[in-house]
């Protein structure tokens, strides 16, 4: 099965320097950063924001690769091939890539665990808990009502080592907590004492949310893996009981590729979402023969890790569009990024994703759009496009005659970066329920190729920042507000899954996070509700809890601090985006840290109960 067109490969590789006979040898990291870093972050004066290399030399090299490939540090290195980045970072961070935080004995569990099952016990299992997306969590399984919310206390606090960012959403299953990092770690918890029972290391950061879920050995054994995929587009099983590697597989060899959205786990399949949003940062370079990325889900064997089938949002292999006038050749189509977990529907037989814009022309019907796929052959049943004609690339006006780099007209950059939340009405009929980056939210038929069943306004839109995902009950459906880039951001709303009809509308609440540099109240993260309350973790660094039945805070905690932890690391909260609250057997596990090009800096995962 071709991954990737070769010739594309040759050609992005090549102009990325990491490929080709002229590559003879990896370039000096110390070279580098006396180039391209010093200057800024050699010896900062009182003034500067960049921190020193003493600083930098506390981080994982996985966690500076990832900073200036697709975080806060993208533009200032948009010229250093990949090649160059991973030198440089390995020099800062004074080991390569791939190997492993120093063990440490601080917060390991003094007890031996006790054998490992998933069924004993509470759970919150992949993404949406529950392949429908919904982010729902009973009672009987939460353990939290609208009645005990307002008693929470935090129980600990466990700190990752070695960077700026705690994006990745933890799992609980077993007792045990299972949470990645942007370190490539992924880190096997107590749920109740937060102590570490093993630690597995991957070669690029962890975003993604964790499933678990069985395997077969090749031996004819079983067990339970722990599935997650990482920043080098690569997908992995570990054992849940041990952290012993099973398999990893690599499912795009595009250097852009990268797991953002969480792999969902079905019926012995694990199926796994791409993004590039490295390649969409490169449109304005003239350098750069943009763009040739496409969005992809791959259905791998949860036992073995073998391609099952593999499906590209845009069907269209790129093509020559054209030179841009520095004489450079131009690619399209592509993006369609898949930025988030696929939702699976049983009773269709169906996988739905949601996709982005388009990174380079002709248009495409798929971006921006749900996609239905056949669940066992990939095969594309139907696209439900939202917004049309939107392709867009970063450094791009808003008008372009004369470089073919960029499109004619530049898009809003209105992806749909949430998972389709499968829903039920109350006639029995089901809704696909999205979240645009417009504001819109909107309801959709999976029996009628997904026509709008209504739509709602929940803000004014943005093209900076996600909204990431909405969660769903019996009855209504509830929405954090983003809007970044508005004078007003942040928000809650909720609707009635029936009709879209609004229930209920609160305003952004005072930042907590006062005038700190990317201070702001956006509220684009992952929303989770349990009976009577919706949790919504703010980029202001409040996690607050909602009542479902008028949308007034009853309880809010402040992250923005340093927090002592279980493990030792030093460790403190920040904004949230992306990753949402995970509650299970009465407790509320939170990541708070978000540094892309937007948030603040954190590296904490917080665990709060309620005293009985």
């Amino acid at each position: 099965m071709r991954i990737f067109s070769q010739r594309a490969t040759v050609i992005v590789l090549a102009q990325l320097g990491v490929a080709g006979s002229g590559w003879a040898q990896a370039p000096d990291g110390a070279a580098v950063f006396r180039a391209a870093c010093a200057s800024c972050h050699e010896r900062p004066g009182p003034d500067s924001r960049a921190p020193a290399l003493d600083v930098l030399r506390q981080l994982a090299p996985e966690s500076i690769v990832t900073a200036l490939t697709v975080g806060n540090m993208f533009r200032q290195a948009q010229t250093l091939s990949a090649a160059e980045k991973r030198a440089v970072a390995e020099f800062v961070a004074g080991r390569p890539v791939g190997t492993p935080v120093p063990a440490t004995a601080a917060g390991r569990c003094a007890a031996p665990a006790r054998p490992f099952d998933p069924g004993r016990g509470p759970s919150w299992n992949g993404w949406g808990n529950g392949v429908e997306n919904a982010r729902y969590q009973p009672a009987d399984r939460g353990g939290l009502t609208a009645d005990l919310v307002p008693r929470l206390t935090l129980k600990w606090a466990f700190g990752f080592a070695g960077v700026t960012s705690a994006r990745a959403q933890p799992a609980v299953a077993g007792g045990r907590v299972f949470v990645g990092g942007e370190s490539g770690d992924v880190h096997a918890l107590d749920a109740k004492t937060g102590c570490t029972y093993w630690t597995f290391h991957a070669p690029a950061g962890i975003r993604t949310a964790i499933s678990v879920g069985p395997y077969r050995a090749p031996g004819g054994g079983r067990g339970y893996a722990v599935y997650f995929a990482d920043g080098n587009a690569t997908a992995y099983a570990v054992d849940a009981s041990t952290g012993r590697a099973l398999w990893s597989r690599k499912v795009d060899d595009h250097p852009f590729a990268r797991a953002t959205g969480s792999p969902t786990l079905y019926n012995g399949r694990l199926y796994v979402p791409l993004s590039g949003v490295g390649e969409e940062g490169q449109g304005g370079r003239l350098q750069y023969e943009c763009c040739t990325f496409r969005g992809s889900v791959t259905a791998l064997d949860a036992s073995t890790g073998a391609v099952v089938w593999k499906t590209y949002s845009i069907p269209e292999e790129p093509r020559p569009r054209g030179r841009n006038k520095e004489g450079v050749q131009t690619w399209g189509p592509a993006g369609g990024g898949i930025w988030s977990a696929p939702t699976v529907d049983p009773r269709r037989r169906l996988i739905y994703v949601a996709t982005g814009n388009g990174y380079a022309g002709p248009p495409q019907r798929t971006t921006d759009a749900v996609l239905a796929l056949d669940l066992e052959t990939g095969r594309l049943k139907w696209a439900s496009q939202l917004t049309p004609n939107d392709v867009w690339t970063g450094g791009c006006p808003r008008e372009n005659t004369d470089n073919a780099n960029c499109p004619e007209t530049l898009g809003p950059d209105h992806d749909l970066s949430m998972s389709p939340v499968l829903a039920r009405r109350s006639d029995g009929t089901d809704v696909l329920i999205v979240h645009q980056k417009s504001g819109m939210a909107y309801a959709l038929d999976p029996d009628r190729n997904g026509a709008i069943v209504w739509q709602y306004r929940a803000g004014q839109g943005s093209g900076l920042g996600g909204q990431w995902g909405a969660a769903a009950d019996e009855r209504l459906a509830y929405f954090g507000v983003a809007d970044t880039l508005s004078p007003t951001p942040g928000g809650m709303r909720a609707v009635r899954i029936d009709t879209g009809e609004p229930v209920w509308s609160a305003p952004p609440p005072p930042k907590l996070c006062g005038a700190a540099r990317g201070c702001s109240s956006a509220q684009g993260g992952a929303v989770t509700v349990v009976p009577g309350i919706v949790f919504s973790a703010s980029s202001d660094g409040g996690l607050r809890a909602y009542s479902t039945t008028d949308g007034s805070i009853v309880w809010q905690f402040d992250t923005n601090r340093e927090f002592e932890t279980v493990n030792g690391v030093k460790a403190n909260g920040g904004a949230m985006d992306g990753a949402g609250p995970v509650v299970a057997g009465g407790m509320l596990y939170v990541t708070s840290g978000y540094v892309s090009l937007i948030g603040r800096p954190g590296n904490v995962l917080l665990a709060f109960g309620v005293d009985r």
